[in-house]
């Protein structure tokens, strides 16, 4: 199923999306809920329903008219609007290396023993649509291209071998980043938070697992989980900056979730993302690009630009980088 929230009456509103279509899924069939967190809240009890109504609307066999929108009329949402948590994994070996690379560094070997991750802030999730940066976000600001789960049901001590039963969906990911800020307050062993903290953006649909069945391939050697070929792009201001593929992860999110979960309940609605796939961002591409040429111009967003993600069968995400009304910068505030 490809799940979508849109705006519909100043609230949050769940649909099915089906050709182009958006099928409110309450009107579709009446004991299903209207906002995503209800659903995933009740996961197990909704999704059997839901497919068998899914199916109806494709077959063309819905016994009532239900509420539908244009997709490309809509006001689109975040498809988990709300989050519980958000986790951001680190689980693209390329990209690690290639940012070492660029540092002049070795790859360092704890990334081959254990996934890590780190918090961001969930209530700056956001779905398509403008992005609000203030004056210090435009000092080196940048996207990253990844993909992101949703937790469909709370656990505890999850196992990566189960861990995937604990999946609902796939969405795109875009993890923003003000790497002047970042690199500051990294400076100081702690973060990223200002750095991070402003915006990350998830959409515009979410795409469950039996949707993705057929992308399905094995994980990398030594690991655990379900692993997905799935072809990721992103372009700026139409010009295509990044590719890679969803298989290329080489943590996989069972393992991730394995050791999320280790100690601490997780619940239905936490979103935890891939982290960065190789290419995946300016930082890398300027690091590799000075690399390769000390005359090499350094990108950042700017400014109007737009940010296009596209993961095959999740969807392509749209985002406008705007500037807030506010001239205020903590980093005229430092001292010394």
């Amino acid at each position: 199923m490809k799940l979508v929230t849109y705006l519909k009456d100043n609230h949050p509103q769940l649909a099915f999306l089906v050709n182009g279509v958006l099928y409110d899924i309450d009107t579709v069939n009446n004991e299903l809920p209207n906002t995503m967190a209800m659903f995933l809240n009740f996961w197990d009890e909704y999704m059997p329903i839901a497919m068998s109504a899914e199916k109806q609307i494709k077959e063309g066999t819905m016994g009532k008219r239900a509420a539908t929108f244009n997709y490309n009329e809509a006001e689109i949402m975040a498809p988990v609007p709300f989050p519980t948590s958000c986790r951001d994994g680190y689980a693209f070996r390329q990209h690690v290396a290639a940012a070492r690379r660029n540092r002049k560094v070795d790859m360092i070997a704890e990334f081959d023993q254990y996934p890590i991750f780190y918090f961001t802030n969930h209530n700056s999730i956001q779905g398509p649509g403008n992005i609000v940066c203030m004056p210090d976000h435009f000092k080196k600001l940048d996207f990253e291209l990844e993909a992101a789960i949703v937790i469909c049901k709370g656990g505890r001590n999850l196992k990566a071998a189960e861990a995937d039963e604990y999946i609902g969906g796939l969405m795109i990911m875009n993890d923003m980043s003000a790497r002047t800020l970042q690199m500051e307050e990294m400076l100081l062993n702690l973060g990223p938070a200002k750095g991070k903290d402003f915006s990350t953006v998830i959409g515009p649909m979410l795409v469950t697992l039996d949707e993705l069945q057929k992308f399905e391939v094995p994980c990398k050697p030594n690991h655990t989980g379900k692993a997905w070929n799935l072809n990721m792009k992103c372009w700026v201001n139409g010009v295509q900056v990044s590719q890679g593929n969803v298989a290329d992860m080489d943590w996989t999110f069972a393992e991730i979730i394995e050791r999320a979960s280790y100690g601490v309940n997780l619940f239905a609605g936490d979103v935890i993302g891939s982290g960065t796939v190789g290419t995946g961002c300016f930082l890398e591409l300027n690091g590799t690009g000075k690399l390769n040429d000390v005359n090499y111009q350094e990108q950042w967003l700017q400014e109007g630009d737009v940010v296009e993600m596209e993961i095959d069968g999740l969807g392509k995400l749209s985002n406008t980088i705007v500037k807030d009304e506010s001239n205020f910068s903590i980093l005229s505030l430092k001292k010394g």
